[in-house]
């Protein structure tokens, strides 16, 4: 009898497919997760690049170069992200520069944006935002490129344009 309860085990394969479905789940899951962490960091990316974007258009309406653009880039930049629904936690580097040229080949920056270049001088004025923030993944770790030692990982938004 015991004989052959042990060869009628032996041969019955009823549990294999679930057997191989216990060991395959954990990869799977972790594979969607994984997946899913990368989908939210890209989509927050996005996000963040359409607002840099959006402020860029909005700053360029304004059609002035009496001043630095920065301030009204940090504005703007700061609604695009609430729109966005990241009201908090955003790093916003406005950047505006003016570029002088007097053969159109080589370009010297100046720090100032109403800087004026020489009469016979070529004029470029630049203007750029930058915004980032701090994104926390699911499993965070601090040996995914670009982590900190929380695991957080920074993702960054940039948009630049001439406006002159």
């Amino acid at each position: 009898m015991t004989v052959r309860f042990v060869k009628a085990l032996r041969d019955n394969e009823r549990g294999a497919a679930v057997v191989e479905l216990a060991l395959s789940v954990p990869f799977l899951a972790a594979l969607v997760i994984g997946m899913t962490d990368m989908t939210r960091g890209y989509s927050m990316k996005l996000q963040m690049e359409q607002a840099a974007q959006r402020t860029i258009e909005k700053v360029e309406q304004q059609k002035s170069v009496a001043n630095s653009y920065n301030t009204a880039i940090t504005t703007e930049a700061t609604s695009a992200m609430t729109a966005a629904g990241y009201s908090t936690g955003n790093t916003i580097t406005p950047d505006s520069w003016v570029e002088c040229s007097s053969n159109g080949t080589t370009w010297t920056r100046k720090t100032n944006f109403t800087d004026a270049c020489g009469s016979t001088e070529m004029t470029a004025r630049y203007v750029k935002v930058t915004i980032s923030r701090s994104f926390s993944p699911m499993f965070a770790s601090r040996h995914w490129p670009g982590a900190d030692a929380n695991g957080r990982i920074t993702v960054t938004g940039t948009a630049e344009v001439r406006v002159q």
